[in-house]
């Protein structure tokens, strides 16, 4: 190498490495948006296993259930909840976010990932010491390994609904409660759905997929109020997506007692 050359190599090295020098330093991707969930909280005393203190901080374990949803809160310290108030909670649903960072393996073998369960402690409790978090990670993975499709929820903040905002939900689910009911066969009410996805992909924890008929309750709206099945797949099938046009009985719409069966894809 000539002198020449050496000296206009070190030049542009030089010039590189000061360039990267004053570069900004790259930016901290921006933490995801947290969850929210409202409903009424309900308590359960005979959930007392030391998997079940660990995710209730040593209080009794707290559900929140809001329609067809029924969240079970996971909390990392302890709050008072008090039975039937209503409650606004934030935080990250377990499921969710664990089925969003995906499974190369498709769920074929195991679910949910110990290293998933991990990175949603820490996205909801950032700053914990080390065994704090391998501990909540473990009784989080417990926990969603034996009911996969029931909806875990690690709670950052909770608080009590309002009384009016409360009082007006409660006017509006009490009227829709109170109005008559009568059976459809599964057939005879799929010719009335309008909308909702009767095959779905099937999830990380049953990756075969299959079938399911589920028993729902219609609202005089045309929605799914209720859920009446213990098959996890029905539990697992996003309702809140499904439309039927109203029946009605004697010119004024009722609930409807029925059947949906849902179909899910094997995963490949």
């Amino acid at each position: 190498m000539t002198r020449g050359t050496y000296i206009s190599s070190f030049v542009v090295l030089t010039l590189a490495g000061l360039a990267g020098c004053s570069s900004e330093p790259a930016a901290k991707p921006a933490a995801a948006p947290l969850d929210k969930i409202q409903g009424k909280a309900q308590i359960n005393l005979n959930e007392s296993t030391p998997a079940d203190a660990a995710l209730n901080a040593g209080g009794p374990s707290v559900y929140i259930v809001d329609g067809l949803n029924r969240y079970r809160l996971f909390f990392n310290k302890a709050f008072e909840v008090i039975p039937d108030q209503e409650y606004i909670a934030e935080g990250v649903y377990a499921q969710k976010a664990i089925d969003g960072m995906g499974d190369p393996d498709q769920g074929k073998h195991g679910y949910p990932l110990p290293s998933s369960c991990d990175r949603v402690v820490k996205m909801a409790w950032p700053g914990l010491a080390f065994d704090v978090t391998d501990a909540y990670s473990n009784s989080l993975r417990g926990k969603v390994q034996r009911f996969p499709a029931r909806a875990v929820f690690l709670v950052t903040t909770i608080q009590p609904v309002t009384a009016d905002s409360a009082k007006q939900k409660k006017d509006t689910e009490a009227a829709k409660k109170d109005a008559p009911s009568v059976s459809v066969p599964a057939d005879k009410q799929s010719a009335l759905r309008v909308e909702g996805p009767t095959t779905l992909p099937a999830p990380l924890w049953e990756p075969a997929g299959g079938s399911a008929r589920c028993k729902v309750v219609i609202d005089t709206d045309g929605k799914i109020a209720e859920l009446d099945s213990g098959a996890q797949l029905c539990e697992t099938v996003p309702w809140s997506q499904f439309r039927y046009q109203p029946t009605l009985k004697g010119g004024h719409p009722v609930k409807v007692d029925t059947e949906v069966e849902v179909k899910f894809d094997a995963r490949k």
